[in-house]
């Protein structure tokens, strides 16, 4: 039975990620997510130079599109073995062309528009191409044959808006986004080709849930990079190193509350949720990233001009991170836990509530106030702990004396 196992991984399975794999990830995806250090920057540069609501949608598109190949990547490194020669190829090639895609960012919706969408498209249509040969014979060589027919319809008005202008532009690549975003969370059909089977979309939960937390401290990295870079091309007054301390204790307040609790735990409910979990803890990132992109960007305009007169458009950039932040936050707790989280939802709630208001006020009178409302969710999960059921307390007593045992409590609520 041995030597029939070896050899049925002789063939297409070779490339397949198998159960006896480390879930963590591999060197090369580390080296992968560098390139979106490149992306994030551009993207937060684009905005600060115009933030008007038409430009904003614009970049959305861009991030969105930026975002949905470094999802589908990481997707493709959960489903194959990144120790493979054809995968590490297919990794560092992504990464190649990725990296033109961010670079094309300044310019998509002028001369480089080509080349943004040709590259987009490119890194789709290029991954098929790849395993589509590979896999053949294997019956998930029908999950990389429906996908890549999605990406081929997706790729015509990629391509087509590339070569118009103006607004025709930005609404064939909005079609083209929101085509890739909802035919995911719907498995890929194909008429007369077919649906994949949920086992076939199933995911490595621990391991994906890791390449999220991954992305996400690279977007706060982007964070730290710009403030910085402007802070040191501002010159170092008092008024503006109260202004770097703030957008740093706000990245370091979404980095808290990103990881404490929820992110421990979101393996398991991609897990429980398979396959749809994978596609909306995709989604409640996108929001996430953005909230930390746009963080950059207010933190940036924060560190120029803290208390001077300002446009509204400031220090809506700043409250905008936090809500964003905020908004893929409550998302990804009930993903988690199936159930409203009443500490990140009140603290939106108020923030979006006050905005009115708050878009008046100087950039870093805003910062502090998106400081303050993170700062308090975070007291709130420290000094009033979710309850527990009995049952609960009971079971994590008992892994406590016996640390052996793997698992976790899947009743608990929301720790604090």
């Amino acid at each position: 039975m041995a030597e029939g196992q070896r050899a049925e991984r002789a063939g297409p399975a070779r490339l397949l990620r198998q159960s006896e794999h480390s879930r963590q990830a591999s060197f090369l995806e580390l080296f992968f997510d560098l390139a979106f250090i490149v992306a994030f920057t551009l993207l937060s540069a684009r905005m600060v130079g115009d933030l008007s609501w038409f430009n904003l949608g614009q970049t959305l598109i861009l991030l969105a599109a930026v975002w949905w190949v470094w999802v589908a990547t990481a997707w493709s490194t959960d489903w194959y073995d990144p120790n493979q020669p054809l995968i590490r190829g297919l990794v560092l090639g992504v990464m190649f062309v990725g990296l033109v895609q961010a670079a094309a960012i300044p310019q998509a919706y002028g001369q480089h528009g080509l080349v943004f969408a040709g590259a987009y498209a490119l890194i789709h249509l290029g991954r098929a191409a790849l395993l589509l040969p590979a896999l053949r014979g294997h019956p998930i060589q029908q999950r990389s044959r429906l996908v890549a027919v999605w990406f081929g319809l997706s790729a015509i008005p990629w391509v087509v808006g590339a070569v118009l202008t103006g607004a025709a532009r930005q609404i064939l690549w909005l079609v083209a986004i929101l085509l890739d975003y909802v035919i995911a969370s719907l498995g890929w059909p194909v008429p007369w080709l077919g649906r994949l089977r949920p086992a076939q979309l199933r995911v490595v939960g621990e391991h994906l849930s890791e390449r999220y937390q991954q992305i996400f401290i690279v977007a706060l990295g982007e964070i730290i990079l710009v403030t910085g870079l402007t802070y040191a091309r501002e010159g170092m007054g008092l008024v503006r190193t109260v202004a770097l301390a703030v957008v740093f204790v706000n990245a370091g307040l979404m980095l808290w509350m990103y990881f404490v609790p929820v992110s421990r735990r979101l393996g398991g409910a991609i897990e429980r949720n398979q396959p749809r979990g994978a596609v909306y803890a995709a989604y409640f990132h996108a929001l996430m990233i953005a909230g930390a992109v746009l963080t950059a960007v207010g933190g940036e305009l924060m560190i120029v001009n803290p208390l001077g007169d300002a446009p509204a458009s400031w220090s809506m950039a700043v409250l905008g991170g936090a809500v964003l932040f905020l908004a893929g936050r409550s998302l990804m707790g009930l993903l988690v836990y199936a159930h409203p989280i009443w500490r990140t939802s009140t603290a939106l709630g108020l923030l979006l509530a006050s905005s009115p208001g708050l878009v008046r006020l100087p950039p870093l009178v805003v910062g502090l106030v998106t400081a303050a409302a993170l700062l308090s969710v975070v007291l709130v999960y420290v000094f009033l702990p979710g309850r527990q059921s009995r049952a609960a307390r009971q079971r994590r007593q008992d892994r406590e004396a016996r640390p052996e045992q793997e698992g976790q409590d899947r009743e608990d609520q929301e720790p604090g």
